[in-house]
């Protein structure tokens, strides 16, 4: 909770300072953008054209597209602009797609950059995403750099609304607050940057993990490297509008951060502050799973009046606490950080803590598929390209 007030702070703070951290342009660093995509027709025209308007000089910037076996005409859109572009622009093609860390490995192998960054075929990086990134690789303490993602489609419907909403939470209260308290910051897939140097180092992303990204934030952490939180380097993704899709991603999202939990708890036998907050941080996904017990037990005492066991009570107790402190805190954060102090908009408040439940459902089928050991299976998440928002307005 403190994590969260901190952040929506330290947001005050920003918006009336905007960070100026830049460069001189003789001394920019050559930098590699990797983009793994499969069937993205719908969306990588856009993302390509935004990495060529990127107010960085050409001769220092390579975009480098894995295509992993795509067949809705993703590879031929790459291979137009590729033509047209050969110094800026540089295509692989993988025959059998293993997911998108096996993508960013093979894309790593053929980087030249001193700084790599990572991108979705769905992003849209604003024109400064990497005068602004190099800025912050000036401090030789800084290994990586997580930029701020926000909805390119928050008013498509109200299921994109509620991602929105859930995206500002994430980037503009916890990581802020993360960050600005001095934390455990974990990169969050796409729109971060790290130096090549430290990626070939501790060997790039684990390809066996669904969540690539938080697994390599641990191994950085462990390494003694810093990951910093960087609210000035902004790019836009599309959010879910289905929601097959949007529970196909996040049990991904929650078994994978679960996995890695799990793969780091002997943290815990090694206590000191950096290792606690590490393990802290990855546990959170399974507060989800036991606010849902405590929901339940709650429910069954009103429908079948029997006095529960001691432990039951407990747990129901502690979970209904943790349920309703973390409810609060969090609406009071969204109110604070967005235009719901708004009258009209506050109608949103009940809903969105019907998708927080929704989400501790998705999160306890996540946890039973480690429990039963079903096959791990990279989800990839089709995208429309859709636009409908803040975006859309300013242009």
């Amino acid at each position: 909770m403190p994590i969260l007030v901190t952040g929506a702070k330290t947001l005050r703070v920003r918006v009336r300072k905007k960070d100026e951290r830049l460069i001189e342009i003789e001394k920019l660093p050559l930098v590699s953008i990797i983009v793994p995509v499969k069937n993205e027709a719908q969306v990588i025209r856009r993302l390509l054209e935004a990495s060529l308007g990127l107010n960085y000089p050409p001769e220092k910037t390579e975009v480098v597209i894995v295509d992993g076996a795509s067949v809705d005409g993703t590879l031929g859109i790459c291979e137009e602009y590729v033509g047209k572009h050969p110094g800026q622009l540089r295509l692989l093609h993988q025959s059998v797609s293993n997911g998108k860390p096996c993508a960013l490995n093979y894309g790593l192998k053929h980087a030249k950059g001193e700084i790599v960054g990572v991108f979705d075929a769905d992003n849209i990086p604003e024109p400064d995403v990497l005068m602004r990134a190099v800025g912050h690789f000036q401090s030789s303490s800084t290994a990586a750099v997580q930029g701020r993602s926000r909805s390119i489609n928050a008013d498509q419907k109200m299921l994109t609304k509620f991602v929105s909403y859930e995206e500002a939470i994430a980037f503009e209260t916890y990581l802020q607050g993360r960050g600005a308290l001095n934390l455990f910051v974990p990169l969050t897939g796409s729109c971060y940057f790290i130096r090549r140097s430290v990626l070939q180092k501790i060997g790039g992303w684990d390809e066996q993990s669904l969540s690539e990204d938080t697994e390599i934030s641990v191994r950085l952490a462990l390494e003694g490297h810093k990951i910093e939180y960087a609210a000035d380097i902004v790019c836009w993704q599309e959010s879910s509008a289905s929601i097959i899709q949007l529970i196909n991603q996040r049990t991904r999202w929650f078994r994978g951060c679960m996995e890695v939990a799990l793969r780091y708890g002997k943290l815990i036998t090694r206590p000191s502050a950096r290792n606690v907050d590490i393990e802290l941080t990855l546990a959170g996904s399974y507060v989800f799973p036991l606010c849902l017990f405590g929901l339940m037990i709650v429910l069954y005492g009103f429908l079948v009046p029997i006095k529960p066991d001691p432990v039951s009570q407990i747990i129901a107790d502690v979970a209904s606490l943790l349920t309703v402190t973390l409810l609060l805190t969090t609406g009071t954060v969204l109110v604070y950080v967005t235009n719901l102090q708004k009258r009209t908009n506050l109608r949103w408040l009940p809903f969105i803590y019907l998708y927080w439940i929704m989400e501790t459902f998705i999160a306890t089928y996540a946890l039973a598929q480690i429990v039963l050991k079903r096959p791990r299976k990279w989800e990839k998440t089709e995208k429309t390209g859709a636009i409908a928002g803040e975006y859309g307005l300013a242009r």
